[in-house]
């Protein structure tokens, strides 16, 4: 079959190479109808975070059942299915607790495991033409219709950047939360919008720096923030002001909620040419109020092979927890838990509560992915979500 193999930072290939295989009797092979690039898979193609070369990657996939082993149980060949972009067991204690994020069992000696990433685990990801997909009875989630249907971008979004965005939301507990600030217009922080605002946020700051995404934020709801036109704290706080505070709340005009869909690869706002990976944690905890909540759902990594400004290469920043426990903060941060969110969220796009697909701006043949990558990592052509199909 053909994939997409990581060489070397900013060199992916589309290689011939062997179809999976069932190794285990939990195991099903899935033909890949669709599959999606996404920002986390820029920190391994720039280098930040290079894999083993071969590795295929991505972690965001759908497609039909091909075949199970002789231990899958709910699940049948020709069933149209979406894959989590994290690989749990279903059964080991994280998994119990519906931390699944945290699996105990898909990479002994560690926490977690994920299609097509570096270090996590030796699983190849899903931009090829098959994969294969242990502990098939919990990974593969059905899904009604057919493949490539009207529906496919939207629930291809339930293998991760949808379910990544509710996360966000119960990281930064929004729920009927009146302000909020979302850092980063990619598809993640795009579809954090989607999701707060169904849980009844009321004002949504977005911010970024790219003309498309901003347009797209303006067109979901939420009010865009241009960090090129100067400091977006201050902007959102001017905003704020001109809008007029509650009474009582002069003190606060900040807002109640900050959810960080960016990670460590932030751009420095006084120079967006470098980057600067404590950019967002310094802004959330100036911006957001006493008593509020921080979400950090941005990926920050253990280690960095090509650190920048005040970042070691262990991911260490400097974090101004003064401050944050001066104003009484919540944190909470971490992967997604698939197990929690998956079947909902598919739930809710089959009763059109929600399209998450109109965030999917771009269509690739696989043959193309090499320049999918590119145009993804320098943001070109007005591209916000590009989806391959094999």
């Amino acid at each position: 079959m053909n994939a997409v193999v990581y060489r070397a930072p900013y060199d992916v290939r589309v290689e011939s190479v062997p179809n999976p295989a069932l190794q285990d009797g939990r195991d099903a092979i899935v033909r890949l109808t669709s599959s999606a690039l996404c920002g986390s898979d820029l920190h391994m193609y720039r280098g930040h975070v290079p894999p083993d070369p071969g590795l295929i990657l991505g972690h965001e996939g759908m497609g039909v059942i091909m075949a199970v082993g002789d231990n899958v149980r709910l699940r049948k060949v020709g069933e149209r299915v979406v894959l989590p972009a994290h690989l749990y067991c279903g059964v080991c204690v994280k998994c119990a607790q519906g931390l699944s994020a945290q699996c105990l069992t898909m990479r002994p000696g560690e926490v977690g495991a994920a299609f097509g990433y570096a270090g996590k685990g030796h699983y190849p990801g899903m931009h090829a033409e098959m994969v294969r997909v242990p502990y098939a009875d919990a990974n593969c989630i059905p899904l009604p219709g057919e493949p490539m249907d009207s529906a496919e971008d939207d629930f291809l979004m339930l293998a991760d950047a949808l379910v990544g965005g509710w996360h966000a939301a119960d990281l930064a507990q929004v729920w009927g939360t009146p302000t909020v600030a979302i850092f980063g217009a990619g598809p993640i922080g795009l579809l954090t919008l989607m999701s707060v605002r169904m849980r009844g946020a009321g004002t949504v700051f977005v911010v970024d720096g790219v003309d498309a995404r901003l347009a797209k934020v303006r067109e979901l709801g939420g009010i865009p923030i241009d960090f090129r036109a100067g400091d977006p704290v201050e902007a959102i706080r001017a905003h704020r002001r001109r809008e007029g505070l509650p009474p009582g709340e002069s003190a606060l005009p900040g807002v109640d909620a900050v959810i960080d869909a960016v990670g460590f690869e932030a751009l420095n706002v006084d120079n967006p040419a470098q980057e600067k990976p404590d950019q967002i944690i310094w802004d959330m905890a100036r911006l957001v109020n006493a008593g509020g909540s921080l979400g950090v759902m941005g990926v920050y990594v253990k280690h960095d092979a090509k650190p920048s400004g005040s970042e070691g290469t262990d991911g260490s920043l400097r974090v101004p927890w003064g401050l944050l426990f001066e104003k009484g903060v919540s944190i909470g941060m971490g992967r997604t838990n698939d197990r929690q969110y998956t079947r909902h969220l598919r739930d809710l796009v089959m009763a059109g509560v929600v399209r998450p697909g109109t965030v999917v701006t771009h269509h690739m043949p696989l043959s193309d992915a090499p320049e999918g990558y590119r145009l993804f990592s320098e943001r070109a052509d007005q591209i916000i979500k590009l989806v391959f199909n094999p």
